[in-house]
């Protein structure tokens, strides 16, 4: 697949290769001699996504050029989706690609792996003609927006834990406390710490009615299935984990709700902006996205765009869990900070949190070191290029930006890098996509606010 230099460069990574760059390209080539195939994702009985695509046809002489274009769609579907069971039509020979690449011993092990534990059924691949393919079944629901009554929020991110007391719909306490999470191996330490959260803001109120929270990793009614935030837990202890919340909810007696962070920034997006068709990005300890659709609903899908692939070169970083190249999380949070501050001239401290590293480069940044602004630019550029992708599978009018990358003057350089990416490359997003950076607050605890507004409290 022939990969496209950007119009605009990130002054600190010239092989960056932009994946809508490169998948405009292939369409480009194919359309007029492709076959359609439909990408069909499976999440339950009652959920089912498909994608429509060409590819080309078995015989031509570019037929190879298919297995990297599919590979990498089917990459980007199955971490937006989410899915058991992946229906590929137009080819034999793609879907057999697929079959090997997603299973136990292939190059993608972890997604296979990832969501059989997920979806508790192993993942499959199969190959159907476009005509047996399902129909799209996506049912979205209504989640939060309830501000009545004094109220927790709490997000659990991989550097800091914050929480808030909100009484009516208004945040009377908020804080944040630096925590390790992905260093304890003891579930004891996860349960204290949310619960020294819980009983901070608690303090705060006259009575608690409900709580509300989000965290980093894949929630199904309130027990983490598969979390990066606990990752240090012995698979024979995460029970201890999948069951945490809900002896969180029965201890302090009150209703509690906990979803995916990704999707409580796209709540926090709708409530402060007052409308829908929001694709919600947190550029924190790793990227976290959520989506609320046009009609102001959250789809159940995983968001976690942290593991989807926006840079197709072949020297684009690895992300250290999934041990793939050129994903989200690399790109869009305090990892790019650290990945790209050795060539912008910045040494990182030792022997600190990960939270105080990124700490160090943003006081650089405000103190005008030109290394340290050529990093936000960097990272600005690539948001450009990321959001231009994900218009190509999400409906998007608006995109909010929350987290520790966007504090300070990052956030303009941030909008800055976006807007020049649209004028340059995608004109028609200028007016189509508007990009929200809330205020400083709201970028640091927005997302512990919105949490808040979660649950619902039983009329007495």
């Amino acid at each position: 697949m022939h990969l496209i230099k950007p119009k605009v460069v990130p002054p600190l990574d010239e092989a960056f290769r932009p994946a809508i760059l490169a998948n405009r390209n292939f369409q480009l080539a194919v359309k007029p001699v492709g076959v359609r195939a439909v990408i069909g994702l499976e999440r339950s009985a009652e959920e089912f996504s498909r994608f429509e695509t060409f590819i080309y046809p078995e015989g031509h002489p570019n037929f190879d050029e298919n297995y990297q274009y599919i590979e990498r769609i089917v990459k980007f579907l199955l971490w937006q989706r989410g899915g058991h069971t992946l229906y590929v039509s137009g080819s034999q020979k793609v879907a057999d690609h697929l079959r090997e690449t997603y299973s136990a011993k292939g190059a993608r092990q972890f997604d296979y792996d990832f969501m059989g534990k997920v979806y508790q059924k192993d993942f499959t691949v199969i190959f159907a003609s476009e005509d047996k393919i399902p129909a799209a079944r996506e049912i979205g629901k209504a989640l939060g927006r309830h501000m009545q009554g004094n109220r927790i929020g709490f997000d659990l991110g991989a550097s800091d834990r914050k929480v808030s007391a909100v009484i009516d719909g208004t945040p009377i306490y908020s804080e944040e406390v630096v925590w390790e999470p992905k260093k304890h191996a003891d579930p004891q330490y996860h349960y204290n710490e949310v619960m020294q959260a819980l009983k901070t803001a608690a303090s705060k109120l006259p009575r608690v009615d409900a709580i509300g929270g989000s965290s980093a990793g894949i929630y199904i009614d309130n027990r983490p299935m598969v979390a990066s935030l606990f990752r240090a837990i012995p698979e024979e202890r995460f029970d201890e984990i999948r069951n945490m919340f809900l002896r969180i909810r029965d201890e302090m007696g009150v209703p509690l709700e906990i979803i995916n962070d990704g999707d409580v920034t796209a709540l926090a997006g709708s409530m402060s902006i007052e409308d829908n068709g929001i694709l919600g990005i947190a550029l924190g300890s790793s990227e976290a996205a959520g989506y609320v659709n046009m009609e102001g609903k959250i789809m159940g899908w995983l968001n976690e765009l942290a593991f989807a692939p926006i840079d197709y070169s072949s020297t684009a970083p690895l992300e250290e869990w999934s041990g793939d190249l050129g994903c989200g999380a690399t790109y869009f949070s305090q990892q790019c900070a650290f990945r790209l501050a050795p060539n912008a001239g910045i040494e990182l401290p030792v022997d600190v949190t990960d939270a105080e590293k990124l700490k160090s480069v943003q006081e650089k940044l405000e103190a005008g070191h030109d290394g340290a602004k050529k990093i936000w630019q960097s990272m600005g550029i690539y948001l450009g290029y990321g959001i231009a992708h994900y218009a190509e599978f999400y409906e998007i009018k608006h995109v909010l930006i929350l987290g520790r990358c966007t504090s300070g003057s990052g956030g303009d350089l941030l909008l800055e890098g976006v807007k020049q990416v649209f004028e340059a490359e995608f004109p028609e997003l200028l007016n189509k996509i508007e990009i929200n950076l809330p205020s400083e607050k709201l970028r640091r605890v927005g997302q512990s606010i919105a949490a808040a507004s979660l649950p619902t409290i039983a009329e007495k």
